[in-house]
């Protein structure tokens, strides 16, 4: 009898070794099919130097979380370089498919746009991807987090910063759509805040490509069937009723990114009104009613230029079209963003073409070129004044007893000034963006020509003795 139970003790541990044998060949078989390409591109780590990188995984270290498990912040070759370590987590819908295509993904493409991939672990039933740390973490945190957390080390983000980070993250969409010179295309499927990673210098780099999905290059088929994957409120509502999925796919994920930047509240917020609770309907009928300024994010509303915003929301807002053939694809939103920033840009650096009329309390030595007789009235278009002093500018509605003025302000004249003057004030919104041009180059010209006169133009002027 005991010889008996020897034996069959003796069983079960060569059974149980045998099994453990299979699983870790499985294993390995499992990885050996990646491509060979993309295991000479990609490094290996063991499980022991990813214990080691996180202290064992600890709490402290984690950056953050999401559907494929947590992440943490991590440290490598003898403490000379730092990671953001991915590891999926046992309860994590995403699985071996997903962790497959991040590698693949990853591995082929190289863009400043793009999240770089370092390695991966595969060992133990642990599934971990290595990445560049990038310090300034992700944007839907600096949107979100600070107002939602208070966290006050996340300061807002300025308008122009925001700009920059959309531009980025455009570009890195229309390289995955369009430019990865190889002979699929690759739709992302999640494009959101949360995936969009920020370097020390807020340059964007898309993560996350456990979703994403290669369609044909060609463009007699442009859609791939398949299950409805993705992040509630950045779904695109002909994919969900299709099982269709396209580039235009992203786009129209990317143009509820856009919203997000510009109100700097979540795709979807419950917390709100049943009208406000989707970003999508909400920015769709702001914009139809033009009531812009209720969506903008207090932090950045009033130095946004209004060539700038209409530019920005009139891409956001074709992004959002039901039929993808009506989205523009990321090369049109590269173009639009940038156009844009450039208004933006010159908006900042110009600002006198978006100033009120300016009066000053004391002008020396002016003269106004084919002046007539001072007991004549005087009408003039776009005539040059020169004046060789200016003293204590402001912006006061003033009359003086002895002359009266009116001026129309229509974006042909940059500064207006008078002896005491009485100005019509007058919004410079509507000007045209030839005319603002126009303007900047006049102030340009002035600027750089080392006069010491201030050279100024005004559009009409009535000058009457009283």
């Amino acid at each position: 009898m005991t010889d008996n139970s020897s034996s069959v003790v003796i069983l079960i541990t060569l059974l149980n070794i045998l099994v453990y044998k299979l699983q870790k060949l499985k294993e390995a078989q499992q990885t050996d099919r990646l491509p060979l390409s993309v295991r000479q591109l990609c490094r290996r780590f063991s499980l022991q130097e990813i214990q080691l990188a996180t202290d064992n995984f600890q709490q402290e270290l984690v950056i953050g979380k999401g559907g494929f498990g947590m992440v943490y912040k991590g440290i490598i070759d003898l403490g000379q370089r730092i990671v953001a370590i991915k590891r999926l987590k046992s309860t994590s819908t995403q699985g071996r498919k997903e962790f497959q295509t991040e590698i693949e993904m990853l591995s082929q493409f190289r863009h400043s746009h793009l999240v770089p991939l370092i390695g991966y672990c595969d060992e133990s039933e642990e599934m971990i991807l290595v990445y560049e740390y990038m310090p300034s973490g992700n944007l839907a945190d600096h949107l979100h987090k600070r107002v939602n957390k208070g966290d006050m080390s996340l300061p807002p983000l300025s308008w122009v910063q925001r700009l920059k980070i959309c531009v980025g993250a455009a570009h890195g969409l229309d390289y995955l759509h369009t430019g990865t010179s190889i002979k699929s295309r690759v739709i992302h499927r999640d494009v959101k805040t949360t995936n969009i990673l920020l370097d020390e210098n807020l340059e964007a780099r898309i993560s996350d490509f456990g979703l994403s999905k290669t369609g044909p290059a060609n463009q007699t088929c442009t859609h791939v069937s398949t299950r409805v994957k993705g992040t509630p409120g950045y779904l695109d509502p002909y994919y969900i009723s299709t099982h269709r999925l396209t580039r235009k796919s992203d786009v129209y994920a990317f143009g509820v990114v856009l919203l997000e930047v510009l109100c700097g509240r979540r795709a979807v917020d419950r917390s709100l009104d049943d009208e406000q609770i989707n970003i999508v309907g909400w920015a769709q009928h702001c914009f139809k009613e033009g009531l812009l300024d209720q969506i903008t994010d207090p932090n950045i509303k009033g130095v946004i230029s209004s060539d700038a915003l209409h530019v920005y929301m009139d891409t956001a807002i074709k992004c959002l079209y039901y039929q993808p053939k009506h989205r523009p694809t990321m090369a049109e939103v590269v173009v639009g963003l940038e156009s844009a920033l450039t208004l933006q840009r010159k908006s900042t650096q110009y600002p006198l073409v978006e100033m009120m009329p300016i009066h000053c309390t004391e002008i020396v030595d002016c003269s106004i070129p084919e002046a007539k007789d001072n007991n004549h009235s005087q009408e003039c278009e776009i005539m040059p004044i020169h004046c060789t002093e200016i003293v204590d500018c402001s912006i006061p509605e003033a009359k003086d007893n002895n002359h009266s003025q009116e001026c129309e302000h229509t974006g042909e004249g940059i500064i207006n000034v008078s002896n005491g003057w009485h100005h019509k004030k007058q919004s410079s919104v509507g000007m045209t963006f030839r005319k603002r041009i126009s303007g900047l180059l006049s102030v340009k010209a002035w600027a750089f020509s080392g006069k010491p006169n201030l050279f100024m133009y005004v559009h009409k002027v009535t000058w009457k003795k009283q």
